[in-house]
């Protein structure tokens, strides 16, 4: 009875500690990050090309010194996207307020990005009214629409704190060290059992 209470609380140990893994800010140092507006790479322009209309202008590196400029801007000039190295999205309303309609973008920093992107947490909505919806499309790229988004003055903000994924255990761990700790309860318990 004993083996069964200790085993049944290793087991939901290993399962508490495997979901208070909390996700942690992602690091963008280094980064280079592709850019879509409404399904185009022609709909947003790079900073690395002065945010000329050319090809390849929506990619572009993050601006290693923060200098509290912008990484994209919309071809419509509607809206500004700023990426910190530690990992926070601020988006700002870049002219006058829009009328309703679509406005959907999507950023991706390449399938050999170092952390996986696990979510956000809102940091600043008070420049909207009604929040975006932010996707993690893959563990390397995400998706934002602005469109349910009302605008609270022509130099609306908004920011996002990009989350790294959870890291989770390997089952194979976890299983293992399960499996001996099983084994050794059921040696103890068989010398017991002899001794009696």
């Amino acid at each position: 009875m004993k083996t069964k209470i200790i085993l049944e609380t290793l087991v939901l140990a290993a399962a508490l500690t495997a979901t208070q893994a909390g996700a942690a800010p992602i690091s963008l140092q280094g980064s280079t990050i592709t850019g879509t507006y409404n399904g185009a790479p022609e709909g947003v322009f790079g900073l690395d090309y002065g945010f000329a209309a050319e090809p390849g202008s929506n990619t572009t590196a993050i601006d290693p010194f923060g200098t509290g400029g912008v990484e994209f801007l919309t071809s419509d000039f509607l809206f500004g996207i700023d990426f910190s190295t530690d990992g926070i999205l601020t988006v700002m309303l870049n002219a006058t307020l829009p009328d309703p309609g679509n406005y959907r973008l999507a950023f991706d920093f390449g399938a050999d990005f170092a952390q996986r992107i696990g979510g956000f947490s809102w940091l600043d909505t008070s420049g909207v009214t009604g929040l975006p919806a932010l996707t993690v499309l893959n563990g390397h790229s995400f998706a934002i629409d602005l469109s349910p988004v009302s605008w609270n003055s022509e130099i609306g903000v908004f920011s996002a704190q990009i989350d790294a994924a959870a890291a989770v255990p390997e089952p194979g761990s976890i299983g293992l060290a399960l499996a001996g700790l099983t084994g050794f309860a059921l040696a103890r318990r068989r010398n017991r059992a002899a001794q009696r």
